[in-house]
């Protein structure tokens, strides 16, 4: 197939684009370069070195054989993207060309703002792209496990089966987004479900839990393809945090109860369902949501596997409860159904002992590039005023110092 990657300079985009590749589909990627200008913003760095997708992109060519070309521009411009699908015409495009945040979309009125906009026009734009020039593409964007919140009743795939006063129909399952940043996904699913009603378009929406892993086959092959590693307290994920503060003997640090729960898969899996979306499309005019996890953990369970991991690793691994930035609850009842990618073949992977002991070695191999100052909450959901919005503008500042 010819698949179109939006981000795939990102984490989860750098992954596919190289899975799809080695698996002998013809693949362009679609960036900007946003994912990176965010970290010199915030001041922060992954854990892994990542190169210039320019190196990885030639690296991959002389290892493979495989060409995967490069478009360079933003979706949020109508006209570049149109030029790009006119020029590729994909059979699938994927969509992970979004802001993916949700504490970046907390720190002031400015960040909100952006992310809505990139996110939700980005999306709007691809849509009218495909209805224009593209018609027969299948649509698979990556969506998130957050729009549906922490109701008290089992989470379906996307719709769900009410009867009331008497009458029965299927309905989109109610959204509870904790975020701007999930809010946004939010408006992308309801563009999403409107666009393929009236025109007939077909997408999938891929309503992700949280991902973990550095290394997939392919970037295991040189270096240069290594992946991202991102731990600080905006883009960092809870278990890459743990890992981090593991390896430095820092207590990990559980939001308030930690009985947060959420749905966790491997990103070789990521990459996998993303492939079984695009090898079995949506019919025409159909929208359909596959909830994309393997396993459901709580914040506080996340804390001991990585206690556990560890202890193995001969570390002294404390734990450490402290109020939480956010506004969620800290116990809740959270069983979310997720067959619909297993029907299609999914094998699933599983966060056992030996992965936890992967993840904590390449914490312990780049340790030295640890910042334990990115480590903390600083952005507080209650308030627009928070010191994570102090230590953009004083980089910011800086940055314009330098640049005289």
């Amino acid at each position: 197939m010819k698949i179109c990657v939006l981000g795939g300079d990102g984490y989860c985009g750098w992954a596919t684009a190289l899975y799809l590749s080695q698996r002998g589909h013809s693949v362009s990627i679609i960036d900007n370069f946003a994912r990176r200008q965010w970290d010199y913003e915030l001041g922060v760095q992954t854990l892994t070195p990542i190169r210039p997708l320019a190196e990885r992109l030639r690296v991959w060519q002389q290892l493979t054989g495989n060409v995967i070309e490069l478009y360079v521009g933003d979706v949020t411009d109508y006209d570049f993207l149109a030029s790009a699908m006119q020029s590729f015409e994909p059979d699938s495009v994927v969509h992970f060309a979004e802001q993916r945040a949700a504490p970046y979309s907390m720190i002031d009125r400015k960040h909100a703002v952006f992310t809505q906009v990139n996110n939700v026009v980005g999306t709007l734009n691809l849509l009218f792209a495909l209805r224009e020039l593209q018609p027969d593409c299948h649509l698979v964007k990556l969506g998130t496990m957050g729009e549906y919140g922490t109701p008290n009743i089992d989470i379906e795939e996307g719709y769900i089966e009410i009867e009331h006063r008497g009458r029965r129909d299927v309905l989109p399952f109610p959204k509870q987004p904790g975020s701007f940043y999930h809010l946004s996904k939010v408006h992308d699913s309801h563009n999403m479900m409107f666009a393929c009603k009236i025109w007939g378009l077909r997408a999938t929406d891929l309503n992700q839990g949280v991902v973990y892993g550095t290394t997939t086959d392919e970037a295991a092959m040189d270096e240069a393809l290594i992946n991202r590693f991102d731990y600080d307290e905006v883009f960092g994920t809870v278990l890459n945090r743990f890992c981090v503060q593991a390896a430095i003997g820092h207590p990990l640090t559980v939001y308030g109860q930690g009985g947060q729960t959420r749905g966790f898969l491997d990103i070789r899996d990521t990459v996998r369902c993303v492939e079984l979306a695009c090898l079995n499309p949506a019919a025409p005019g159909e929208c359909r949501v596959f909830n994309q996890f393997t396993e459901q953990f709580s914040v506080l369970e996340v804390a001991q596997l990585v206690q556990t991991a560890g202890h193995k690793l001969g570390l002294a691994v404390e734990i450490e409860h402290m109020p939480d930035p956010r506004v969620e609850k800290e116990q809740h009842y959270y069983n979310a159904k997720h067959s619909k990618l297993i029907d299609l073949g999914l094998k699933p992977r599983y966060l056992s002992d030996s992965l936890l002991d992967s993840l904590m070695n390449i914490a312990l191999e780049y340790r030295e590039r640890i910042d334990s100052s990115v480590l903390l909450p600083q952005v507080n959901w209650r308030s627009g005023a928070n010191e994570r919005k102090r230590q953009v503008a004083l980089t910011e500042v800086a940055a314009l110092a330098g640049g005289r």
